[in-house]
């Protein structure tokens, strides 16, 4: 009876270990693998988006899709035909709706290409491999801060390895109407998950005072969850406007 029991208690421990070594690929390879797809193949569809006349795509009614103001829940934060920092005219854009895939990021020290979708949501843009973009924060080449969150680990993690960032890296920002060039020249290694001012108009650690701005301009801010497979802190990049090309 005894060597009964301890048998039963042998094959569930081995059952739980590969149940958990089963949850464990499945975060850390499937997750990827999908969330890496799906992200390459909405970039893909955007860029063949771009690529159509816009007066074919949107029927000659002056906009459709991204155009619609009726959502109410991200609106630009700039005037429309404003001055960027870096002296360039940035066109206008619409809001983009909730959880829609609108930009392309690319940075390419980390060889990294995903979209940019609105919000920050896990299910609706995060956990999609894309990146999400703060509700309430600068739109791309608007002065302010154009905020930005994205996974470090699962789910395609597309902001792994943005503490290898180092001042003078570039940070490319691409809509349907043109490219933005940021440049970095911050980083903030660790901070509080709470710390709201490294997202503000002008970017300042909440809880590290030193770190940030001091003046308005065009910013970008990158933010992720840090160390690696905790929540616990956030890791922070930060760059400026430094170039405008339409498209």
């Amino acid at each position: 009876m005894a060597a009964r029991g301890l048998w039963t208690g042998a094959e569930v421990v081995v059952t739980l270990g590969v149940v958990l070594l089963l949850l464990v690929v499945h975060q850390l390879w499937w997750t990827n693998r999908q969330a890496r797809a799906d992200a390459e193949h909405r970039v893909q569809a955007l860029e063949r988006e771009w690529s159509e006349p816009q007066g074919l795509k949107d029927g000659g009614s002056g906009g459709r899709g991204g155009g619609r103001a009726g959502s109410g829940r991200a609106a630009d934060s700039g005037a429309p035909g404003g001055r960027s920092s870096a002296g360039h005219t940035a066109p206008p854009s619409a809001a983009p709706r909730w959880d829609q895939a609108y930009a392309v990021i690319r940075i390419p020290r980390l060889g990294l290409t995903a979209p940019v979708a609105q919000g920050i949501s896990k299910r609706g843009v995060l956990d999609k491999g894309y990146v999400g973009h703060y509700p309430r924060t600068a739109q791309p080449g608007r002065p302010g801060n154009f905020a930005l969150a994205g996974h470090r680990n699962t789910h395609g993690e597309p902001f792994r390895y943005i503490n290898r960032l180092r001042r003078g890296d570039r940070i490319d920002i691409e809509t349907r109407d043109a490219v933005y060039t940021y440049t970095v020249d911050r980083t903030l290694g660790q901070t509080s998950a709470r710390d709201s001012g490294v997202i503000a108009a002008v970017p300042r650690s909440n809880v590290k005072p030193y770190a940030g701005y001091g003046t308005p301009g065009s910013y970008v801010t990158l933010t992720t969850c840090t160390p690696e497979f905790t929540s616990r802190y956030r890791l922070v990049v930060w760059g400026r406007l430094t170039d405008v090309r339409a498209r």
